[in-house]
């Protein structure tokens, strides 16, 4: 049994990855610090499934908060760091570029000048396929992603040149796990699966950002977290992206799946394409495979189903969660 510090606990995958961990028999101590970029309820539904289970400790801490920081490396041994804490979101990284840096890079440096303190030699970091913009298909760890295109993609970067050094220095052993376009049960109100499953529901009209031909490597939230926990082993300091890895799905497709679930048309109301929005995603994941045992094994079909289950069987507040832009 090891001892985890989980970071964004309450979030998307951090509540996930603490779930595979304890069923696997280890013990993790999860914080967040619930802030209110989206529906916070959300959150506290995903912690109420945690809390109960043996092994799970929740904390309300902020990772930019060092002092508190201090306070729990003081108080436990940890064999890990998995720092899925982080402001996502592209387009309001855009609006609000500030609160990328101080979470995304100064709470990483945080935790990593506390690892160094305390001796912890084993971090992963979550990063972000956003990263690739501009770059050719599909997107190989070895691309030089210097050039991102939104606030929220240059904190990733600085992120994980933040943790090489680290490594470099301190001997920190670092994974960089490379997100690719996650979704399933209880995920985030900002992006297109949650929001389309709730409005298609109301017969709210859906807004398409350009003409529905863009896709994304979609992948589902449990195989997200079980590359997430693989991905503990040593490594050096290697980056390894997590995604579908097979044919990117249009968005078309994904609100053709949503509507055969729900048994209803979605109203679609079309605008420019977002600017800070990439065309297309798709994840080489050769290097998860060969390092890590890893690939999903949950397809978009079912993956769109389960998520319209979780959906159907917590109305009737599933349908007030407040939508973010």
């Amino acid at each position: 049994m090891a001892h985890y510090l989980l970071t964004g606990a309450a979030g998307f995958i951090g509540a996930e990855t603490g779930r595979q961990l304890v069923n696997a028999g280890h013990s993790v101590l999860g914080v967040d610090n619930l802030n209110d970029y989206y529906d916070v309820g959300l959150k506290a539904h995903r912690l109420d499934r945690l809390t109960p289970l043996d092994g799970f400790q929740f904390e309300k801490v902020d990772i930019e908060d060092v002092n508190s920081l201090r306070g729990i490396f003081k108080s436990n041994p940890f064999d890990a760091v998995i720092n899925l804490a982080a402001r996502a979101g592209v387009r309001y990284s855009m609006l609000h570029p500030e609160v990328y840096f101080t979470t995304n890079v100064m709470g990483t440096l945080n935790l990593l000048q506390l690892m160094r303190e305390y001796e912890v030699k084993k971090y992963i970091l979550a990063s972000t396929s956003s990263l690739y913009a501009g770059l050719p298909m599909p997107f190989s760890e070895t691309l030089p992603v210097n050039t991102p295109i939104s606030p929220y993609a240059a904190s990733k970067k600085a992120a994980e040149v933040m943790a090489y050094t680290y490594h470099k220095q301190f001997d920190i052993d670092v994974s960089v796990v490379r997100y690719f376009t996650v979704y399933g049960p209880a995920g985030r109100p900002d992006m297109s699966v949650l929001r389309f499953v709730q409005q298609i529901d109301q017969g709210v009209p859906i807004t398409v950002f350009g003409d529905g031909s863009q896709s994304r490597d979609f992948t589902y939230v449990d195989d997200i977290a079980s590359g997430t926990v693989a991905a503990l082993k040593p490594v050096g300091y290697e980056i390894i992206n997590l995604g579908g890895g097979k044919h990117p799905v249009e968005l078309r497709r994904l609100i053709q799946l949503i509507e055969e679930n729900l048994g209803k048309q979605a109203n679609i109301e079309y605008q420019d394409f977002h600017a800070a929005d990439m065309k297309t995603t798709q994840a080489n994941i050769t290097k998860a495979k060969n390092l890590l045992d890893w690939e999903p094994t949950v397809s978009v079909e079912e993956g769109v189903r389960q998520t319209i289950e979780w959906y159907q069987a917590n109305l009737p507040w599933s349908s007030s969660i407040k939508l973010t832009t």
